[in-house]
């Protein structure tokens, strides 16, 4: 005769929480409609079973323990009646079974294929869900899906201004993805909701989309502000002037003061990216740079102004 802790893979002083989730794994691995035709997973099951049912139940283990009942839940003392008698008595097989059927027990003469096939057909019948789910299916934990991880490439000025992206996860569903003005390359936007799904009635979990701000031609980002390198002439450097600058809200006019040397940098307030307490500022680094080609009538001016008005640049910086 089969032991029932033995067919459940638990030791004889294993608790109820032991015997059912061990019960719950085998009864998902052998079910009959998971293995049509297979007759060995079948009996399996039906063992698996009659162990559950007799183990599950404190007085019936009890009896097992104490050796007043097999592993089938039959009364040791009783087996004699097996054949002789029209019906179990109070602790035989039909009153081990009854109890749980409506009041309808089960006899000795019976067939066990009908016995079980009556046991499975009841269970099923009374907690089989509208869904299609099996009784032992019922009692899983509603499991929150797993989160989902994609990444979105947005250039410098959209991510510094703020914009609404749309993506296509691998389903083919298409979503459209609010990128908040300032984000920072690298930061993480969660969707809830939009990951994967969950199991026996969880939640599905969140799509998490990094966001990869692609560079700039020239802007560059510290902090809440932006930076650029302006190119001027060598007139707009020694006279001053207006000049237009490139902003990431479209073109300003910056006054250049005369006189003025490479490496100055000006301050265009408001001009940086968004935040929460307002904005930052462009901050606009001034570069001379003379003509592409060498012109005959400026090295002749130089050459002149030169001999008359010589300076030493590198003594005011301490570098003599």
């Amino acid at each position: 005769m089969d032991d029932p802790y033995k067919l459940l893979g638990v030791a004889p002083d294993a608790t109820q929480d032991q015997i059912k989730s061990s019960y719950r794994k085998l009864a998902r691995k052998l079910h009959p409609d998971l293995h049509p035709g297979d007759k060995d997973a079948e009996d399996k099951f039906k063992k698996v079973s009659v162990a559950y049912d007799m183990l599950s139940d404190p007085a019936k283990r009890a009896r097992y323990d104490a050796g007043e009942l097999d592993g089938s839940g039959n009364e040791k003392r009783q087996q004699y009646r097996r054949h002789s008698s029209a019906g179990a008595g109070p602790g035989g097989f039909g009153g081990g079974f009854g109890g749980g059927f409506g009041g309808g027990g089960f006899k000795f003469g019976d067939n066990a294929d009908d016995i079980f096939s009556e046991l499975l057909r009841r269970r099923n019948k009374g907690k089989a869900g509208a869904g299609g789910k099996h009784w032992f299916e019922e009692e899983e934990e509603p499991l929150r899906g797993a989160d989902s991880q994609y990444s979105l490439k947005v250039p410098f000025a959209e991510a510094a201004q703020g914009t609404t992206k749309r993506i296509t996860l691998p389903t083919g569903k298409n979503l459209d993805v609010k990128v908040p003005a300032g984000t920072k390359d690298g930061a993480t936007l969660r969707l809830k909701g939009q990951g994967n799904p969950g199991r026996s009635g969880g939640v599905a979990g969140d799509a998490l989309i990094e966001i990869k701000v692609e560079p700039h031609g020239f802007f560059t980002r510290d902090g809440d502000d932006v930076l650029i390198t302006l190119p001027i002439s060598l007139p707009e450097a020694v006279l001053g002037g207006k000049v237009t600058v490139p902003t990431i809200d479209g073109k300003v006019s910056l006054n250049i003061p005369a006189n003025t040397n490479s490496g100055v940098v000006m301050r265009l307030k408001g001009k940086g990216i968004p935040h929460g307490k307002g904005r930052g500022d462009q901050l606009v680094t001034l570069k001379i740079m003379l003509p592409d080609k060498p012109d005959a009538d400026l090295e002749h001016f130089l050459k002149g102004w030169a001999a008359k008005h010589a300076y030493d640049v590198r003594s005011r910086q301490g570098m003599d």
